[in-house]
């Protein structure tokens, strides 16, 4: 289902119905943020595997 809804004529008309409610001026603001924002989600997540990978380090009780 997803798989049919990739083709290039399918983008096409999204992207010319995405012209016509947005207009021509504002759609590379649009791409603009949504690539941050799909950066700033990566971001997050690998930082997120990187921390889960990272043995947790328990303090040490200093010596009476």
């Amino acid at each position: 289902m997803i798989h049919d809804l990739l083709q290039p004529t399918h983008l096409l008309i999204i992207f010319v119905v995405a012209l016509f409610v947005f207009g021509p001026k504002k759609l590379p603001e649009l791409g603009q943020g949504l690539g941050k924002g799909i950066r700033s989600f990566r971001d997050s997540m690998k930082q997120m595997s990187e921390e889960s990978e990272r043995p947790e380090s328990k303090p040490t009780e200093q010596a009476k």
